[in-house]
């Protein structure tokens, strides 16, 4: 069986300072390709990503770019800079989000847009950028972090649910509409992980939604980080417009 191996390829993990994000960026870099850790606001967390990447492949720098994925402007920085870098871009994985709760009788216009520029529009744009120099490589790999929210729903959290919705109808869309320049498009659907922004729900009504589990217990980030380095691998060549689930049986999906 063939091993991953993605040496020469170069990854933008959006997202990456901490959690999902930070798993897979160092799971990629363990497989060989060199990433570029991504983030908004925690400039030490994604140091500290960046750091390990260096300490775990040897290399001399890691990629660190502050770009907020729902502000176009600073998305076309980034892009533009990952270009001047690496003149290429062959992964990438969509990963930043927000998830904050708002009841749909007393949600604020900021809530909403917030959630819906980050995850939704955010995911746009950084495809609109990224696939432009996945076409001049003539292939490249987009994997969207989804969530189990987006196939059941999620009561109190509508906003963010709405929008993981929406990145599934946007992967099949995409798989179909950049199959013509060999750039694949899939997604992975989460359940419960056990990530600092989940850390207070889990607290909270951890027993409950455990028992909801049939493997018995929540995701360790680097058991989702791994399914999204085998999508952008060579053993997933014939994958695209997919959904993975990742939610240890807790949302089955005929």
């Amino acid at each position: 069986m063939a091993m991953i191996d993605l040496t020469g390829k170069v990854a933008l993990v959006t997202g990456s300072s901490r959690g999902i994000g930070a798993a897979t960026a160092l799971m990629l870099a363990e497989a060989g390709a060199t990433v570029i850790v991504n983030y908004s606001k925690s400039q030490s967390k994604a140091r500290t990503v960046a750091n390990r990447i260096k300490k775990m492949t040897g290399v001399e720098d890691v990629l660190t770019i502050k770009a907020d994925v729902g502000k176009p402007d600073e998305v076309k920085k980034m892009f533009q800079k990952i270009k001047s870098f690496y003149d290429k871009l062959d992964i990438l994985v969509n990963n930043a989000a927000v998830w904050t709760m708002a009841p749909i009788i007393s949600m604020t216009d900021s809530k909403l847009h917030d959630t819906l520029e980050t995850n939704l529009v955010g995911v746009v744009n950084c495809i609109r950028e990224g696939a432009k120099l996945m076409r001049s490589n003539g292939s490249g790999v987009i994997i969207n972090v989804s969530s189990s929210a987006g196939r059941r729903g999620e009561a109190f959290y509508s906003h963010y649910a709405a929008t993981k919705s929406a990145l599934l109808g946007l992967t099949k869309s995409l798989a179909v509409e950049l199959a013509s320049y060999n750039i694949r498009v899939n997604a992975v659907a989460p359940g419960w992980v056990n990530t600092e922004m989940s850390s207070a729900a889990l607290k909270e009504k951890g027993n409950n939604i455990i028992d909801k589990i049939p493997l018995g217990r929540v995701a360790e980030p680097e058991e989702i980080a791994g399914p999204i380095v085998f999508l952008c691998s060579d053993l997933a060549t014939f994958i695209t417009g997919a959904t993975l689930d990742i939610n240890g049986g807790g949302v089955l999906i005929d």
